[in-house]
């Protein structure tokens, strides 16, 4: 018993310092890192009980969802699942509140962990009668998300439309490619590189970044309350659905909550991220689907026990909470740094280290896809369309597989 806990104590350690490192590492995804696990895991499995490997890949996955924001904005380098922090992050970082930006991800972060210790009984309860139901009624949901995400560009409809149906066009040929990860070249080019660029055209210099004390980066009770309305009625959802993530949760959640300050969408973005990502292993347990790369490998390794279950709530809540005040630590020296840099040089040095990235990760049709979708967020940045609308991408496909 004593090893046992020893083996979870190193595994959820050494997991924390995996997720740093991939979380503050451009273009590279926990998704890769669990294949490896996987392809590890008879060997692993021969040392180790199998829920010595899913305290690892869990306390990966949260400490990286929580500092993945980190290079997203201060670099404009997203990751697949946190790439809408770069529109409003990007405005604050042009500001010099690139830290609080980062702030406003971590609140809606640990508020997503407190959702998810309030959902997890309700899931557990009720997910396996009203999974069917809840299918039928994903493909309305979708349509008004999508409807009402170009009703709200009052002046420019029928550009947003546009590019809705583009992006939606770009993210069906993705699907259909022979392309390894189509996510990281589409958003990369339509939310990253696109902006990289737009920075390096207009010799864009950062302003001297300010760190703000924690006490003083609030929101209002109002925006908490929305926000977390928002989160609480689209992630549950979109973590069980197929064909859902967190991007599309962050839009459902956008849409039902209204006009969303630059705060109040960071926070919502790092709640929906963190609640897609927890409540993914409790559906594993509950109707054995998974919605996450790191669920779809804890499947393969064992088959979970409610005891498990109660293991990985644990090692959430306390990964969290650590990567809490490392992102903090971490957010402080990019702070202090990014301002001294010539950032024109660093744009196209983590432009070029993107396109490396996707060619060793998706080959040269990932680099066509690159350069496509840089492209449309180009054309969308130019015409003074609002990003969103590209996540046509992912609602186009998923309407079409709900049909």
């Amino acid at each position: 018993m004593i090893n046992l806990l020893i083996e979870l104590v190193l595994a959820f350690f050494v997991g924390i310092l995996a997720g740093i490192i991939t979380g503050i590492t451009p273009g590279i995804h926990i998704n890769m890192v669990a294949a490896i696990l996987l392809s590890l895991s008879v060997s692993l499995l021969l040392h180790f009980p199998p829920i010595i490997l899913i305290v690892f890949l869990v306390s990966m996955s949260i400490s990286h969802t929580f500092i993945d924001y980190i290079p997203s904005i201060f670099l404009g380098a997203p990751d697949e699942d946190n790439f809408l922090s770069i529109l409003p992050g990007h405005e604050m970082l042009n500001q010099g509140k690139a830290y609080d930006a980062v702030v406003y991800t971590l609140y809606g972060s640990l508020t997503g962990l407190i959702i998810i210790l309030l959902f997890s009984p309700i899931f557990l309860l009720y997910l396996p009668v009203i999974y069917p139901y809840a299918q039928r009624i994903m493909i309305f949901i979708l349509l008004l998300t999508a409807f009402f995400l170009i009703y709200f560009e009052k002046n420019k409809r029928i550009l947003a439309l546009v590019m809705f149906l583009m992006a939606g066009l770009l993210g069906l040929a993705s699907l259909n490619l022979n392309i390894t990860d189509s996510l990281l070249p589409l958003f990369t080019g339509m939310f990253g590189v696109s902006s990289l660029i737009t920075s390096v055209i207009k010799k864009q210099r950062i302003p001297l970044q300010k760190i703000t004390s924690i006490k003083k980066i609030k929101m209002k009770k109002k925006s908490f309350f929305k926000t977390c309305l928002a989160s609480l009625v689209a992630s549950p959802l979109c973590s069980f659905l197929p064909g859902l993530g967190s991007g599309q949760a962050a839009i459902i959640g956008s849409e039902i909550s209204g006009e969303l300050d630059r705060k109040e969408f960071l926070f919502l973005v790092g709640s929906v991220n963190i609640i897609v990502l927890g409540l993914s292993f409790i559906t594993l347990y509950a109707v054995n689907k998974y919605r996450t790369g790191v669920a779809a490998t804890s499947a393969r390794i064992m088959q979970l026990s409610l005891g498990d279950v109660y293991i990985i709530l644990g090692a959430m809540v306390l990964a969290g909470i650590l990567a809490f005040f490392l992102t903090i630590f971490i957010a402080r020296f990019f702070t202090k740094f990014i301002s001294k840099v010539n950032y024109q040089i660093l744009s196209l040095v983590v432009i070029i280290i993107l396109f490396i990235l996707v060619f060793i990760f998706s080959g040269w049709l990932g680099i066509l896809l690159l350069i496509v979708s840089s492209a449309l967020g180009l054309v969308c940045i130019l015409l003074g369309v609002r990003r969103t609308h590209l996540m046509g991408s992912l609602l186009i496909p998923a309407i079409i597989f709900y049909l």
